[in-house]
């Protein structure tokens, strides 16, 4: 069975399961706990990515607990 990967709490990023902090903004609060996922490909064109404050291309969780 695959290991969970890790949804940062602060900015949800999805982060390999190995890592220890968060690649996008360096936090060690890292959590298997998460729902939903999206990929923001162009976050200055994303609508998306405005309503979650997200700068950088990459896969993000909808929902960090």
């Amino acid at each position: 069975m695959a290991k969970k990967r890790l949804a940062c709490r602060e900015c949800h990023f999805v982060n390999e399961p190995d890592k220890q902090t968060c690649e996008n903004c360096g936090s060690s609060s890292l959590t298997e706990d998460w729902a939903g996922y999206v990929v923001i490909t162009h976050p200055e064109e994303s609508e998306i990515a405005t309503e979650m404050n997200v700068t950088e291309p990459g896969g993000y969780a909808l929902k960090v607990r």
